[in-house]
């Protein structure tokens, strides 16, 4: 993994107003990391304090040109963490219908 471009690093506030612009009120919580995805870009990770989204975390993608200190925001939203609440895997109707329901469909 790359070491994170430092004014990237430093930008947690830029970051945190980016993912608050598109979150609800006391919705991002507190910064959890800064990791260097290539040279010059570094995704900032905030805890969703979102209800319904139990370990999911919100993230603002930043990065700056050669020789520029001006920083920018390429990209904001939500990821979930390793310990997320996430959705069941998709399982098609026919496959979630118990003998009963099958034989009351088929009739």
């Amino acid at each position: 993994m790359a070491t994170p471009d430092q004014p990237l690093a430093a930008a947690v506030t830029t970051a945190r107003t980016a993912v608050e612009e598109i979150a609800g009120p006391g919705e991002v919580g507190d910064h959890v990391s800064a990791v260097a995805e290539d040279l010059r870009l570094v995704t900032h990770r905030f805890a969703a304090d979102k209800p319904g989204y139990w370990g999911w975390e919100w993230f603002a993608t930043l990065a700056r040109a050669p020789r520029s200190q001006k920083v920018t925001v390429c990209e904001v939203g939500m990821l979930p963490s390793g310990d997320a609440l996430l959705a069941p895997e998709w399982v098609p109707w026919e496959e979630r219908l118990n003998e009963g329901e099958k034989e009351q469909a088929e009739a």
